[in-house]
């Protein structure tokens, strides 16, 4: 399977970028059905060491991966984080006031995550400083 996954990535154009663009993707919309355990146990390990093969940096691929799966937990139709909002607010506040609450928080994530993207070492230098 890593073979497979590792010929699909090396075969996309972009290399790098692509294969880490699809793989946040995929794990987004798993976000929507899947919880965060399912994800980490099945998804990242066929995905992580072929991306870090490539050379991704592995702090910036796990702090990026939380974000995303956070980001996708908060996104309608099923966002788990929503159903736990859901079952404490007080019966005046409806479920589509809670959607619409929530997708200033869904933009400001995503575009963290552009951010993180196009400046890695705002998330790699303090471990670099520490560890190396």
């Amino acid at each position: 399977g890593e073979e497979l996954v590792e010929q699909f990535f090396e075969d996309l154009p972009g290399g790098v970028f692509s294969a880490t663009l699809l793989v946040m993707v995929v794990i987004f919309f798993l976000g929507f059905i899947l919880d965060f355990i399912e994800i980490t146990f099945v998804v990242v390990p066929i995905v992580a060491p072929v991306l870090l093969a490539m050379g991704v940096d592995p702090v910036w691929l796990g702090v990026m991966i939380a974000i995303n799966l956070q980001t996708s937990f908060l996104t309608p139709p099923f966002g788990f984080a929503l159903f736990y909002l859901r079952g404490v607010a007080p019966p005046s506040v409806e479920t589509s006031d809670i959607y619409r609450g929530v997708v200033p928080f869904i933009k400001l994530q995503l575009l963290l995550m552009i951010i993180l993207s196009i400046w890695p070492n705002i998330i790699t230098w303090l471990p670099g400083l520490i560890y190396n």
